[in-house]
């Protein structure tokens, strides 16, 4: 994954829903109404460069969003970011094929139709790639509304055979990966354990904001593990196999591998971890002016804890508690909004931190752990204006 390959195309338009009347926005909290009111103005952020833009899709290549112009507690399929590790294929609907197979009592098969035809099950998810970061400024996110079937009624169905450890997921994208030596044709795969394969949330999704997947989310068919990082969540996905060893290909052993160096057993050693559930993490995206008064908006990611609060501190000063949007889902992205009473003129740095129902903190920058790889990075997010 490269994500810094910026799009080429024009820019989108600015925040949709600008004519939302200034007497409304008066009346009606900031979270039930993100779009710019009528008068309001956006506040730059100074950490951004001139330079940066955001552009549109196109195949094969990574796209992310312009945070800043969040304007709907849903993203839409275009603005939902988009990552691609083996290009795009075109998967034809008629004769696609989901197949379980391996350590299963009885292989199965299914066309789309089929798998539209099981119960239909509808959930809210959020999520962000593990290399999202402040230097694309968590651009990597998106927020949406799936349709699909059970995954773990459909490993029921198929019946788990005693040993097994493992579900791997494996998708129609398919490259040339050079391991000691030797070029060898491989599927993106993911897999997980057992008990995370049945977890009763996983989705196997084929609608996306109420339309037919669309093919930079992987259509006809992806995998949605809510509460994970985008990774896991496999497009294009033709196969479910069981199996009673780990799966250790380039996607689980090799690349998307987090290396820190943190405390075991009293000793510091750097270890290794599949990046998996989504770590904790608040981040400030947009501040605004109406008639003299700031708002400041924000989101929260992670495995579907509840929260306990989030809060924003101003230049260092006392951390003061922000609103959750009344939107908010377990596994989606919480919205929050934060309102800056009378910023003097100047310089400003801004930050928000999250906890969740179990005391876990939002970690400073400096409190984060050391590591050398780009995955997992839920550090506090400083952000500067002017006023």
């Amino acid at each position: 994954m490269n994500p810094h390959d910026i799009q080429d195309s024009g820019r989108r338009q600015v925040l949709r829903g600008a004519g939302v009347l200034a007497a409304g926005a008066a009346t009606v909290p900031g979270w039930i109404l993100p779009a710019l009111a009528q008068g309001e103005t956006l506040v730059p952020f100074t950490d951004v460069p001139e330079a940066f833009q955001v552009r549109g899709k196109r195949p094969g290549a990574t796209h992310y969003q312009d945070t800043r112009l969040i304007d709907s507690h849903i993203t839409s399929n275009d603005d939902f970011y988009v990552v691609q590790h083996y290009g795009q294929p075109e998967v034809d609907n008629a004769s696609y094929r989901l197949r379980v197979t391996g350590m299963v009592d009885r292989e199965l098969e299914f066309s789309l139709d089929d798998l539209m035809q099981r119960t239909a099950v509808d959930l809210q998810a959020g999520f962000e790639c593990g290399g999202n970061s402040p230097g694309l400024f968590n651009g990597l996110i998106g927020n949406a509304n799936w349709r699909g079937c059970s995954l773990r009624s459909m490993l029921e169905e198929a019946g788990i055979q005693e040993g097994a450890k493992e579900v791997v997921f494996f998708g129609a994208d398919v490259g040339m990966e050079e391991i000691r030596e030797r070029e060898v044709e491989k599927a993106f795969a993911r897999s997980m354990s057992i008990a995370d394969a049945m977890r009763p949330d996983n989705l196997l999704a084929y609608e996306m904001n109420g339309e037919a997947l669309p093919i930079f989310h992987g259509k006809p068919l992806r995998l949605l593990v809510p509460g994970w990082y985008g990774v896991s969540n496999v497009k294009w996905l033709t196969q479910i196999h069981v199996q009673d060893t780990r799966y250790m290909g380039r996607f689980m052993g090799r690349d998307y591998v987090t290396l820190k160096r943190v405390m075991v057993g009293g000793e510091e050693r750097w270890v290794e971890n599949s990046v998996t559930a989504i770590q904790l993490k608040s981040a400030i995206v947009r501040v605004t002016e109406l008639g003299g008064e700031y708002s400041v908006l924000g989101f929260v990611l992670n495995d579907g804890t509840p929260l306990q609060s989030v809060e924003v501190s101003v230049d260092g000063g006392p951390w003061q508690p922000a609103e959750l949007s009344e939107e908010n889902t377990q596994y989606s992205w919480k919205l929050f909004t934060f309102n800056w009473d009378n910023p003097a003129p100047g310089d400003h740095t801004i930050v928000s931190r999250v906890t969740d129902i179990n005391g876990n903190i939002q970690p400073t920058m400096d409190e984060f752990p050391e590591k050398v790889s780009r995955w997992e990075n839920y550090a506090q997010f400083p952000r500067t204006l002017t006023i």
